[in-house]
């Protein structure tokens, strides 16, 4: 198996556009590919320099339609 099989992973193609997109995000501390952990709680991960950032979900604050009368 070839070393770098897997590479094809970590883009997305558009053949229309004609454009290739990173699909993971980058290190900001480093500039290497981080890896995104959904258990135990959802995180980016960077495995050379240890940057993690924890993904907090906004909560839906949903306005209150006042009911006409």
């Amino acid at each position: 198996m070839n070393a770098l099989s897997w590479v094809h992973n970590l883009y997305e193609y558009d053949y229309e556009k004609g454009t290739i997109r990173l699909k993971n995000k980058k290190c900001p501390r480093c500039g290497s590919i981080m890896a995104h952990h959904m258990v135990p709680v959802e995180r980016w991960h960077c495995g050379k320099c240890g940057y993690t950032e924890f993904v907090t979900k906004k909560s839906s604050s949903k306005k209150r339609r006042k009911k006409k009368e």
